[in-house]
């Protein structure tokens, strides 16, 4: 037996071999040699596991210093390999373009001017629209057109009318199948006139509105009531309510709107009719809801069939001139406030002879419609 001086480590072994062998009593003993030293276990499995423990740690341990060579060796190349010089062809660093910055446009737009600011946000261009909003006149759910020929612009009236409105009816007939239903201003303005008396010469209880800075006028005329808060210098919105459908300076016909359309033309320095059927039948309607006063603007509504307006017919006089020669309307001349043929008008005063256009003071509503 060996001193356990000259043994190897056993902590590979097992449990009994890591104690003093000799003094456990066993009668047998396997001895085994590594190098020039033996070591003592108590059986073969042990050891076989002491050697195999034993091969495990000598392997780890060449693997680390392989590793670590490797490492040196790598390094040591890569300091010492030669590097090449900077290439023939010199290498340009390109920049990008700078982009075009959009110069804004200006805050406060020039008098004339209009349209979004550029470049056009969805703000701006909400908002232009939201500016330029119209809506008809006569609430839905049906869009009301002129029914007969005797309700569209230029129809025959008496009377002296002036010459745009061809046979003397200076706009269109809407309505009538509900007494007091509500008016709406077709777009945003400021009010210019308000009739509240009775005046049953000249076209009944009215408004006047001005638009886009006194370049337009909206007439409705034939008004049962006019809102109380309403006057001159009010300032409306597309769809406020401007007054009640009824039949004040109409002495034959039913209840109904007289609605009418003029431009002034500031360098000419006077104003004119228009026919407004064309654009009734596209203007967005207003629809109640569940029959009560609040109601929503939609574009869905079927469009309306414009019947045109009147053909001027031969030899009818206007401010006293014969049909298709121009002419100038007579200070006090009927405009559109008048009602159906058969109603009369007395004009103020005779037609003039020249042919100057007639000046906007000259649309005055009278009797006939």
């Amino acid at each position: 037996m060996f001193d356990a001086a000259d043994t190897i480590d056993t902590r590979f072994s097992c449990e009994l071999c890591e104690n003093e062998l000799g003094q456990l009593g066993f009668d047998r003993y396997v001895e085994v040699l590594y190098g020039s030293v033996f070591a003592t276990f108590c059986s073969m499995k042990c050891a076989r596991l002491a050697r195999r423990a034993r091969s495990a740690v000598r392997w780890a341990a060449r693997w680390r210093s392989a590793t670590h060579s490797m490492a040196a060796v790598i390094l040591a190349a890569g300091l010492l390999t030669p590097h090449e010089g900077p290439s023939a062809r010199p290498h340009t660093l390109r920049q990008p373009l700078p982009r075009a910055t959009p110069v804004p446009g200006p805050e406060v737009l020039p008098p004339g001017w209009f349209g979004p600011v550029w470049p056009p946000t969805e703000a701006s261009l909400l908002e232009a629209l939201g500016r330029d909003a119209w809506v008809h006149p006569l609430s839905g759910p049906f869009r009301r057109m002129p029914r007969s020929d005797s309700r569209v612009f230029g129809a025959e009236r008496p009377g002296n009318r002036p010459v745009e409105c061809r046979n003397g009816h200076c706009g269109v007939d809407l309505g009538g199948e509900l007494f007091g239903e509500h008016i709406h201003a077709v777009h945003d303005g400021v009010v210019d006139v308000v009739q509240r008396g009775p005046n049953p010469d000249r076209g009944g209880r009215f408004v006047r509105i001005s638009h886009r800075g006194g370049a337009l006028f909206t007439w409705y005329f034939h008004l049962a009531a006019i809102p109380r808060e309403l006057h001159k210098g009010s300032v409306v919105k597309a769809g406020d309510v401007v007054g009640l459908l009824g039949d004040s300076g109409v002495k034959e016909s039913a209840p109904h709107l007289h609605f009418a359309m003029s431009i002034r033309l500031s360098k000419l320095g006077y104003e004119r009719y228009i026919d407004p059927e064309p654009l009734v039948a596209l203007w967005p309607l207003r629809v109640p809801i569940d029959g009560s006063e609040a109601g929503l603007f939609t574009i869905l509504a079927d469009t309306g069939i414009p019947l045109g307006s009147a053909v001027s017919k031969a030899g009818h006089r206007k401010n006293g001139r014969a049909a298709g020669k121009p002419g100038r309307a007579a200070s006090g001349a009927a405009s559109p406030g008048a009602e159906e043929a058969g109603e009369s008008s007395e004009s103020s005063s005779e037609s003039d002879s020249s042919d100057a256009p007639a000046d906007s003071s000259t649309l005055e509503p009278s009797a006939g419609d």
